[in-house]
Order: C-alpha cells, then sequence, then structure tokens
C-alpha cells in the first residue's frame, strides 16, 4: 500500500487499551498529560503542581511507567504489535524517517493534535521504531530502528546539515545524494525533513536562514521570483508570480511589491517598472550613469551606435532615449560625426 492512498487507523481504543493496563490513577494520569492524550501536553513541572509532587519525582514515575508498558507490549499486546506493522509500512514509502505530522497524514484520519498525540504514545512502546524527541534541532520524528536509532537518525541528519553548509548554496535531492553514503534520495529527503535548520523550496534544499529556500518576506520573495525566472521582469509580473506560487503567505498587492523593489538594493530598475538582480550584473542609476561607465571602461570616444549597443544590455529602454541623454547631458560632448566621449 503506497504513501497516498491508505486506510485510516483508530489510534483512541488501542491507547485506551494501553492506559488500562496501568493500575494507579496517579500515574495513568502522569503519562496522560505527558503525551497530550486527553488534552494538551503539560510540563513536568505542570503535572508535579497539579498531583503535589516534585517536577523530579514525575520525571522518575514517568520513565518507571514507561519502561513496563514498554515491557508489556513485548509481552502481551497484539494490538501495539499490529500499529507498529502498519507504521513500518508506511515509513519503508516515506523513506525510512518521517515528522509525526507526515506520519500522521497516512495513518490517521484527521492528524488532529489529538491523533499526533496519539500517534507518538505508541510509536515510544513500539520496540522496532525509534523516535527523536523535538528539541531546537529536530522535528519529532519516527523511524525504522532496524535501519537507525535515534543516535542514528540525528547523526545522518547532521551530516546532512554540513553538507549543505559546505556547499554553500541550495541542492537538489539527487546531487545531495551524490555527496553522501546514503543508498536511496528519498532517504536523504526524508532526513532533511528531521532537521529544523534545513528548508526546502520546489525540491532545492538550503538553510532556513536562507532566503532563497524560505522567503519569510516579500523582498526575498521577490528575489526567489527573479532568480527563478532568470530574466528581468515587470513589478505587474512579480505580482502575478507571487499569487501564483508554492509560498505559504502571497496575499501582498502590486504596490506592496513595487514598494519593496524600490527600497532592497538587491533590485535594480533596468526599464519602465522593470527590475533586475543586482547579482546578474546590474548597477543603479540613470540611463545617463551607464553611458557615463561605458565611456569610462572603454577610455575614449565611441560611436553612438556602440554606445546604444552596450547601454541597452544594462536597461531595457528604447534607443531614443539613450541618444537624448547623449545630446542632452553636458557630461558627453560629440568629437567626431556620430561619436562621443566624456567632457574633460
Amino acid at each position: 500500500m503506497g504513501a497516498e492512498t491508505h486506510t485510516a487507523i483508530d489510534l483512541q481504543p488501542i491507547v485506551t487499551d494501553v492506559l488500562n493496563t496501568i493500575e494507579r490513577d496517579r500515574e495513568r494520569e502522569i503519562i496522560a498529560r505527558r503525551f497530550g492524550l486527553f488534552d494538551r501536553k503539560e510540563t513536568l513541572e505542570q503535572i508535579g503542581e497539579l498531583l503535589g509532587i516534585t517536577r523530579e519525582r514525575v520525571r522518575q514515575l514517568e520513565k518507571a511507567i514507561m519502561i513496563r508498558l514498554k515491557m508489556a507490549v513485548e509481552d502481551n499486546m497484539p494490538q501495539v504489535a499490529g500499529i507498529e506493522k502498519q507504521l513500518i509500512r508506511q515509513l519503508h514509502d516515506l523513506g525510512r524517517v518521517a515528522k509525526i505530522d507526515e506520519l500522521g497524514k497516512v495513518t490517521t484520519a484527521t492528524n488532529n493534535e489529538r491523533d499526533r498525540a496519539h500517534l507518538a504514545f505508541l510509536a515510544e512502546l513500539a520496540p522496532r521504531l525509534a523516535v527523536v524527541e523535538e528539541n531546537d534541532r529536530y522535528h519529532h520524528s519516527v523511524g525504522i530502528a532496524e535501519q537507525h536509532d535515534e543516535a542514528g537518525i540525528t547523526k545522518l541528519v547532521d551530516t546532512i546539515v554540513d553538507t549543505i553548509k559546505t556547499h554553500g548554496e541550495p541542492i537538489s535531492i539527487d546531487d545531495l545524494h551524490q555527496k553522501l553514503d546514503l543508498e536511496h534520495p528519498q532517504h536523504v529527503r526524508a532526513l532533511a525533513s528531521v532537521s529544523k535548520q534545513l528548508a526546502s523550496l520546489k525540491d532545492k534544499w538550503g538553510l532556513a536562514k536562507w532566503p532563497t529556500v524560505n522567503p519569510k518576506n516579500i523582498r526575498d520573495k521577490i528575489y526567489v521570483i527573479l532568480q527563478e525566472n532568470g530574466k528581468p521582469m515587470h513589478f505587474s509580473g512579480i505580482a502575478k508570480a507571487i499569487k501564483d506560487s508554492d509560498f505559504r503567505r502571497k496575499d501582498v498587492t502590486t504596490q506592496a511589491i513595487h514598494n519593496e523593489l524600490i527600497k532592497d538594493g538587491r533590485f535594480v530598475l533596468i526599464g519602465r517598472g522593470i527590475y533586475a538582480l543586482k547579482d546578474w550584473g546590474y548597477n543603479k542609476g540613470t540611463v545617463a550613469d551607464i553611458i557615463t561607465d561605458v565611456l569610462k571602461k572603454e577610455g575614449g570616444p565611441l560611436h553612438r551606435d556602440e554606445i546604444v549597443r552596450r547601454v541597452m544590455k544594462h536597461r531595457q529602454v528604447k534607443e531614443t532615449t539613450i541618444l537624448l541623454n547623449l545630446q542632452g547631458k553636458q557630461v558627453f560632448k560629440r568629437v567626431a560625426k556620430a561619436t562621443y566621449a566624456l567632457t574633460d
């Protein structure tokens, strides 16, 4: 059964069966609250305050209860073993490891917060699954223990992050796969998804702080659109491309986009409402400024046709606009027929 089509698993009855094996109400309460099985997840401190015990005592009890539950699962809980088997099958399809929310999409009916809490709890109990706890570096994830334990998963994730850092720019999964000792690109993609330090856009992966893969504001999104287009665009075309994109937040006005283009030094106005990236070799300035640069680089006079040709590489303007600047600015002088130089 593929990851796209699946039969939703009702986890609630299985979670209830597991909890019912815990004899003491207080211990059952601790596990339910720590995993958020019926309401939001709670901290050790919150549970300690509720039960009138210390944070450390809650931690000790949780650890002891989970050990007992894992032993019970291995001895006589076939329903958990059945869920484990289904999760392993889905994980094979997903690349052998997956974030809890991604795994929830292909195993539960609604993939809501409660479903994900039940899924995380049962995964924690299943001996053939490895769970990566959520922290500042990793998303809450589940992998196939036969392939890698938690430490093995996080070590591979860190290797992928370091490889991308060394590469220095966004990279496709196929190219990333070529740099790593992993057997399949899908496994690379799955591991990369576990990291909170990485982000992707159109399957190009990079550091989450890079705007080219994780654009967070209008200016970054403009940059990505221009870079993907590979040539200058009118600001209205940029606005339409953003609205048609896969960006998470794309409901911005054309005027707002035009304002950001004007303010950001990465973008250069090269024609009427037409913008290019400074990275492409364009510089800010008027048509007269570009003519001046052309003549300075030449170091002497140039025929007007050659001046027009060179300026047109940097600005999308009419030929008459360039000629009017040549004839109307005191910084230029005609030194021969149709030939101009800079005024001394």
